[in-house]
């Protein structure tokens, strides 16, 4: 299969209606931009690159040039200029992003997370985060990331403020997450990869990670989705999922199948790069 490159590709032609709404929420509370950028964004940008300048890998075409070159590619199939790429020993699968302004965006992937994954499943993920930048999640993104990195600890500014301000941020990050898994399936062009990583998310180990069943997933997801038959089972996965910064892999994945048999999915892939005018069925952030 030869890879679609989407020069002059849109954020707002794959962008999540979910991602939409909670960014204009977000836009709405007054000051939040103003002490983001002016802030809180220019300290914790300085210091995260040197946290992982120093204690990280940092990928080039001397350092891991496979990874590298998995970044060149999708940077150019998203059209969108590099960021660097750091990889940082842990044992959480996980991967990040910063992007403030006046610094050259960043993306860390963890070991842990390489060690699960194929490379088309790691170009997955970067793709995923190069999802955040494509979508100019920057600046909301900088505040989410340390609510998210600090393990849910309060600020010193205390419960009342920190508290409602973490579940908006949390909530508005569950929702951008779905356009990052479409900025994902537009670079890597097969729906499989994107499931095979959401389960390898679920349960996935090294011994495990070869012998997981993508259509079975699939299975499971439905069930999930299903299982909103009564006002108790909605509540119980609203209060299971506020305090995640990822919405569930198993409705990641539906979502993305459901994708895939869009209008807007197939305009985007036989090069229609235009801004949907059209409203998307509704989903869920949980």
């Amino acid at each position: 299969m030869s890879r679609k490159y989407f020069s002059g590709l849109h954020p707002d032609s794959f962008r999540h209606p979910l991602d939409t709404r909670a960014t204009r929420s977000l836009a709405a509370l007054p000051g939040l931009d103003w002490l983001i950028r002016y802030g809180l964004a220019p300290a914790a940008g300085r210091l995260f690159y040197l946290e992982n300048i120093s204690s990280s890998i940092r990928v080039s075409e001397r350092q891991l040039p496979h990874l590298h070159a998995l970044l060149v590619e999708a940077c150019a199939v998203l059209d969108i200029a590099e960021p660097q790429l750091y990889i940082k020993q842990h044992p959480v699968p996980n991967a990040y992003t910063f992007a403030v302004p006046d610094e050259r965006a960043f993306v860390v992937v963890h070991t842990s997370l390489l060690e699960l994954l194929t490379d088309a499943e790691v170009q997955a993920v970067i793709a995923h985060e190069l999802g955040h930048l494509k979508c100019d999640h920057g600046v909301y993104l900088t505040l989410a990331n340390l609510f998210v990195l600090a393990a849910g600890q309060i600020p010193r500014y205390g419960p009342f403020l920190a508290a409602p301000l973490r579940s908006a941020m949390l909530e508005w990050l569950r929702a951008a997450e779905f356009s990052c898994d479409r900025a994902a399936l537009l670079v890597t062009q097969d729906v499989d990869v994107l499931v095979s990583l959401m389960m390898k998310l679920c349960g996935g180990s090294p011994s495990l990670v070869h012998k997981l069943d993508p259509v079975a997933f699939l299975d499971q997801a439905r069930a999930y989705e299903a299982a909103d038959e009564d006002e108790l089972s909605q509540a119980l996965k609203l209060a299971a999922t506020a305090e995640k910064s990822h919405p569930v892999p198993v409705l990641r994945a539906k979502e993305l199948d459901r994708w895939t048999r869009s209008e807007n999915y197939r305009r985007l892939v036989n090069g229609e790069h235009y801004r949907p005018l059209e409203k998307e069925p509704a989903a869920q952030v949980g």
